[in-house]
């Protein structure tokens, strides 16, 4: 089951610690995101060839398939705010 299946009575976490898993998850994602754009930029600078020859290896395939995950991965990301705004509420 993925975080975004989690139903929020088996949710056992309490409030600082869910801050803090947020906070480095989004930290993450940042990077993640840095790196993309860093990688579409160096991609422009390369010439045809190159650039096919790039996008035709595994590790070109594993990036594309990262990256559809990542999609997933912010669908996560809102489930996972959805449940601190509960918690915070609960928990005043």
């Amino acid at each position: 089951m993925n975080a975004a299946q989690t139903n929020k009575n088996e949710l056992d976490i309490d409030l600082p610690n869910a801050k803090l898993a947020y906070t480095i998850i989004q930290s993450l994602l940042k990077n993640q995101e840095a790196l993309s754009d860093l990688l579409a930029l160096m991609a422009h600078a390369l010439d045809e060839d190159v650039t096919k020859a790039l996008t035709n290896t595994n590790e070109w395939q594993n990036y594309l398939e990262a990256k559809r995950e990542l999609d997933n991965t912010h669908l996560q990301i809102e489930k996972l705010t959805e449940e601190l705004k509960n918690l915070e509420g609960a928990n005043q």
